[in-house]
């Protein structure tokens, strides 16, 4: 499945097509002025002892669409936590902007966190309506909640947000399907082509450079860059996540 994201970059945003998780139209909006539909939440969930890990049992979930302002609501919810270091489970889905993706990661190093990849379940959820559940996430937490591997995905937003972590983890199943990237403005305007050419070279640099800083090999943007030319995706096997660093730790 083909999946537009977005990077953002003053008034230019880079189109980004991959795989990507459906957002669901029935989600009701995030607020804020000009957030757009399935815009990324976050919360803070808790499950049983060694939930999200060794010695971990709450974490923050990242959920939705990467958007122009997800950074501000990352920090937001990292500044009500104080110096509580909880990781964060990503569970992106739809258009994704990568310059936030990026300055999400950055946010996440500089505090200290992990990431990883999944599904929060909460419990108070089940049989809840979407309206209700998503009320319930609005709030912020804490809520008891499980997390979810069994369908994992993860495209170009979701690793570079992934990027930022001190440790990072996918679990094996996990499905990480890059696609390609091309420019376009935020706000409908047309770009030249010249200028398109341009900004792909200047957002390219900029990628490799976080992703040389975070520890990732920048090689993975040449496949992002060597699928923009083919029209085409590719997935990335859990071998890859090893060699290119995308994860810390041993594929579970």
């Amino acid at each position: 499945m083909w999946r537009s994201i977005l990077v953002a970059m003053f008034l230019s945003v880079a189109h980004v097509n991959c795989y990507a998780q459906p957002v669901d139209p029935a989600r009701p909006p995030v607020g804020g002025v000009a957030t757009p539909q399935g815009a990324m939440i976050f919360y803070v969930a808790r499950g049983q002892a060694g939930a999200c890990g060794p010695n971990c049992s709450e974490w923050i979930a990242a959920e939705g669409t990467i958007q122009w302002d997800s950074h501000k609501r990352l920090i937001a919810v990292l500044d009500r936590l104080g110096d509580r270091k909880l990781p964060v489970l990503f569970d992106v889905r739809g258009d994704g902007n990568m310059n936030v993706a990026v300055s999400m990661g950055r946010i996440i190093r500089e505090r200290g966190l992990d990431t990883a990849a999944g599904a929060t379940r909460v419990a108070r959820c089940a049989g809840a309506s979407d309206a209700d559940c998503f009320a319930l996430k609005r709030g912020g937490g804490p809520l008891d909640a499980s997390i979810d591997t069994w369908i994992v995905q993860c495209d170009v937003a979701c690793v570079l947000a992934l990027a930022g972590g001190v440790h990072r983890t996918l679990p094996r199943g996990a499905k990480v399907v890059v696609g390609g990237r091309g420019i376009r403005n935020r706000l409908g305007l047309n770009v030249s082509e010249e200028r398109r050419e341009g900004l792909q070279a200047k957002f390219g640099e900029q990628f490799r450079l976080y992703l040389t800083q975070m520890g990732v090999d920048p090689e993975f943007i040449d496949i992002v860059d060597r699928n923009t030319e083919r029209h085409a995706s590719s997935e990335l096997q859990p071998q890859d996540w090893l060699r290119l660093r995308i994860v810390t730790w041993p594929v579970q």
